[in-house]
């Protein structure tokens, strides 16, 4: 099919789909520049090499790992009208994501109680990048918070069914971005600690 032809709800949806990905790449180019100065960094003399990893950020991973599990699951419930199981596995996924959101200010936490901060004099460039990383990932969390909501709200007023369900499509999207990107940061730091 031509890209100027189809109907104006085709054109729409082919243009949220852009915007969102379009959202995605413009995310990855932040967090590659972000992962290129840490690992750039860590030729530097002043480099943490020993510290204690918190166990919150493994526990973290499992959570948002799982949550794509359960945002996939309610997705395929809700597509074939099994209304509840889609609610809820919906309300699953958020409790994982609160759950998730919980165990990083837990890593957070873990970090300080190891006398490493942000900035100031306790910290160094290390810590620096570890909780900029983690605190820019947790913006986009709140975004996809805003996605998942959107996505169950628009569920329980029946928006979604086999023949339309672009948005619940495009959450699910972004909350599996999220979670991947997670995975891709954790296993970075963890690697490299």
């Amino acid at each position: 099919m031509n890209y100027t032809e189809g109907t104006e709800q085709y054109k729409h949806d082919r243009a949220k789909k852009q915007m969102l990905w379009f959202g995605i790449i413009s995310l990855c180019m932040t967090f590659a520049g972000l992962t290129s100065a840490y690992i750039v960094s860590m030729e530097r003399r002043d480099w943490l090499e020993n510290y204690d990893f918190p166990q919150a950020l493994i526990i973290s991973t499992v959570l948002i790992v799982v949550s794509s599990l359960t945002i996939q699951l309610a997705k395929k419930a809700i597509i074939s009208g099994k209304k509840q199981l889609g609610t809820m596995l919906l309300l699953v996924t958020i409790g994982l994501g609160v759950a998730f959101v919980i165990s990083q200010f837990i890593g957070f936490k873990a970090f300080t109680a190891q006398g490493y901060y942000f900035t100031g004099a306790a910290s160094n460039i290390t810590t620096t990048f570890l909780f900029l990383i983690i605190a820019v990932h947790m913006a986009h969390v709140a975004a996809g918070f805003i996605s998942l909501f959107t996505v169950f709200v628009n569920h329980l007023r029946g928006k979604y069914s086999k023949e339309s369900h672009l948005g619940l499509s495009l959450g699910v999207t972004f909350w599996h971005f999220l979670d991947l990107l997670w995975v891709f940061l954790f296993a970075l730091m963890f690697i490299t600690k």
